[in-house]
This record gives structure tokens, sequence and C-alpha cells, in this order.
């Protein structure tokens, strides 16, 4: 009979372990996840800046060495990230493979022009920055026109802004959720434990002798699944970094690591907090109150 309420108890007690482990496991690995994007957002804007093309059309008339000397001197400056030369003909070869039709044949001539495609830093997609460069350019006599999304810069700049202040205060708002659910889970497994730190008390135990095994299994616990938080957090960035490439998310290093160092840190820390005042409290209640 006491075996089977020893093994009861000992199941009781793998199961307490497991669910705080899961439950600090989950919350580190969705806060070290909102860490990720945060650390990410501006990479990620800028990747979508940067796609953003300036197409400079050119006259028919317009000299090889023309066009070779406006795209090196473009290449060249410090807010452009690279050029491209697009041919009337690569430019309706283009048009052919995206509509499916050869309008050539209807038109009888290739009415495009020869372009530079022009890609900025991120940086340096601005309204003012891009109008700047297009009035430069415009001028030239063998520059026909040139032309970007305007209010697509604008509308991108603006909800980049906005969607940055936004992470920061979901981000400020999840830290305190975090550490309020891994406290209430380490309250609980201490509270289960209040009558043994009681009957310890009674008996003339310390309170830094009664707290000292509860800390210590508290923060091993804490070490446990801020460990399994870590190893998920490295498959979502590895796949991630696989799917999208070009965001190159494991070119950080360094921030990357003081990432999940903060994330492993933090585990031990809300561990060791929370279960020291959770047993401060039941050491310092009354006996008749271990009731309610």
């Amino acid at each position: 009979m006491s075996s089977a309420y020893e093994r009861l108890q000992k199941r009781r007690l793998i199961s307490s372990y497991f669910s705080v482990v899961v439950s600090i496991a989950l919350v580190l690995f969705l806060l070290g996840i909102l860490g990720m994007l945060v650390l990410n957002a501006k990479t990620i804007s800028d990747n979508f800046k940067e796609r953003v093309v300036m197409t400079i059309y050119l006259n028919d008339s317009a000299k090889p060495v023309e066009i070779s000397q406006l795209q090196k001197s473009l290449s060249l400056s410090s807010f452009i990230k690279e050029t491209k030369y697009v041919s009337k003909d690569e430019a309706a070869e283009f048009m052919k493979n995206e509509y499916g039709d050869d309008f050539l044949d209807d038109v009888g001539y290739n009415p495009l022009q020869n372009s530079i495609e022009v890609n900025l830093k991120a940086d340096f997609v601005t309204a003012e920055k891009l109008d700047e460069i297009s009035n430069a350019t415009i001028t030239k006599s063998f520059v026909d026109d040139v032309r970007y999304d305007k209010d697509l810069v604008a509308i991108m700049n603006s909800n980049v802004k906005r969607i940055s202040l936004w992470i920061l205060i979901i981000s400020a708002i999840f830290t305190v959720i975090a550490v309020l659910l891994i406290n209430s889970s380490f309250r609980l497994a201490v509270y289960s434990k209040r009558f043994i730190i009681k009957t310890m008390q009674m008996v003339g135990a310390t309170k830094r002798f009664i707290r000292r095994p509860f800390i210590y299994k508290s923060v091993r616990l804490g070490i446990i699944g801020a460990i399994v938080a870590l190893v998920g957090m490295a498959v979502v960035l590895f796949y991630v970094d696989q799917t999208f490439p070009e965001l190159e998310l494991l070119k950080k290093p360094v921030l990357l690591g003081g990432l999940f160092l903060s994330i492993f840190i933090l585990g031990i820390i809300i561990s060791w907090v929370s279960t020291y005042f959770a047993t401060q409290r039941f050491l310092n209640l009354k006996t008749d109150r271990l009731y309610y």
C-alpha cells in the first residue's frame, strides 16, 4: 500500500515538474521568437525597401558610352545598391514571358525603350531622395523619363514606422506576461509543498536552509526549460533562413548569440526570483492560513 502511494506521489511530482518545464519552455520560446523578430525587423524592412525600383528610360538615340557612363556614375554613388541595364529586346522578352503573348506581332515593331533599373540602399528609399535622383538624371539629353512608385514608397515608410512601434509595445507586454506565467508556475509548485515548508520551519530549520533546495530545483527546471526553448528557436531560425535566405538571418552571430544567452539567463533569473518570493510567502504565513 505504501509502495503504491509512493509511486503515485512520484508520478504526481514528475508530472508537476514536467508541466513547469513545458510552461517555461513555451513562454521562453515565444519570447525568443519575438526577440528574433525585433532584431531582424530592420533587416526585413530594408529588404522590402531595397526592392523598390527606379527606372530610367533612355532615348533610342542614346550612345552606348553615354549609357555606360550614367550607369557607372550611379553604381559608384554611396546611396545606390545596384543598377541593371535592360535593353528593349530584354524588356519585350520579359513581357512575352509574363503575359504569354507576343505583342510585337500585333504592333509590328518594338515600342519599348532601353532602360536602367536602379535599386537604392534602404536608408535612402525616401520620396525626397528619389526625387533628387530623378531631377538630376532627367536633365541629361539622352534620358527620356524617370519613373518610380512614389505612393508605394510613402506607404512603405509609413507602415515600417508603425509596425516598428507596435513590435516594441508587444515585446514589452509579452515580456511582462512571460514573467507572470513563469512566476505562476513556480508559485503553484511551491504551494503544493507549503505544509512541508511550515513543518521544517516548526522544527527549527532556518529560512535560508528551507529555501535552498526549492531554489536549486527551480533553477534546474528553469535551465531545462530554457534549453528546450533554445532548441526550438534554433530550429525555427534555421528553417526561416533556408526559406528566406535573402534575409541573411545567420549573418548576425553576435546579436543572435546575445539573444540566445539572454533567453537562457532570463529562464534562470525568473525561476530563482519566483521561487524565492513564493517560499518566502509561505515562510511568513501563519499556520492557520495554510488552508486558504
